[in-house]
């Protein structure tokens, strides 16, 4: 499983997980699925982390999420330590 942030159109981060990141990103551009993301196509995919299982890939989904726009940034700009 993929943790992933998607830049929108307005310039919001989007977090996620996917097994295929690619597939799932052409999802948020082509479908009205997302809630959050329907109304802010197109996404550009800008960051991606591999997790060994669906469950980190949550726990690490809600860390990323609770996470500051700047420490978001950072974290896209390899600036922090990953955990």
């Amino acid at each position: 499983w993929w943790v992933y942030i998607a830049r929108c159109y307005n310039g919001t981060l989007y977090v996620g997980i996917a097994i295929d990141v690619e597939k799932r990103i052409h999802e948020h551009n082509h479908t009205s699925k997302c809630r959050y993301t329907r109304y802010r196509k197109p996404l550009l995919l800008i960051y991606s982390e591999l997790q060994c299982d669906y469950n980190s890939a949550r726990r690490r989904e809600k860390e990323i999420k609770r996470y500051s726009r700047k420490k978001k940034l950072d974290l896209i700009e390899k600036k922090i330590i990953l955990t």
